[in-house]
């Protein structure tokens, strides 16, 4: 299939205009809670890894005996 755009800088110019105005509506408060909330919830990912290797572990121990 070739699909034709008749008119590039048409698509182009919506598509930078409600990209400049999302990222002219988002708030700086936004930006800190997602970098807060991101940040928490790669700690929590990484903790909850660690315990899991732990008590795989910790099983496989257990069924060795």
């Amino acid at each position: 299939m070739n699909f034709h755009i008749p008119h590039q800088n048409l698509s182009a110019g919506v598509i930078g205009g409600t990209f400049l105005t999302t990222i002219s509506h988002i708030g700086s408060e936004d930006i800190i809670t997602t970098i807060v909330l991101a940040t928490l919830g790669a700690i929590v990912s990484f903790i909850a890894s660690v315990m899991m290797k732990f008590f795989v572990k910790s099983i496989k121990k257990h069924h060795k005996k």
